[in-house]
């Protein structure tokens, strides 16, 4: 397992390169509650919090996973909080998840 920090950071230097020396036991960040809900287009996920040490604090408790297939080679995701709206930074080449995909 290696050495995990207060914060549930665990630190295990491995020999094979292609596993990260630093990573977040299971019991940490988020679980899905109620499954996914897929579509053609993607999925959609409720996420609920784990009772682990918070990384920055000021966690929120229930998130919302939105990922989208927009074309063979984009897949994007947003998390929200789903009761509570925040502001998004605007870009001309980022179209919204009701948009139709372009290649």
């Amino acid at each position: 397992q290696g050495l995990c920090t207060l914060r549930g950071c665990c630190w295990s230097p491995q020999s094979d390169t292609s596993v990260p020396w630093c990573f977040f036991s299971a019991n940490h960040g988020y679980r899905v509650e109620g499954g996914l809900q897929t579509s053609a287009e993607g999925f959609q996920a409720t996420l609920t919090r784990l009772s682990s040490p918070s990384l920055f604090g000021n966690d929120i408790s229930t998130v919302l996973l939105t990922a989208q297939y927009q074309t063979p080679n984009r897949f994007r995701f947003k998390i929200t909080d789903p009761t509570t709206q925040r502001f998004e930074v605007p870009h001309e080449h980022v179209g919204s998840l009701s948009d139709q995909a372009t290649s």
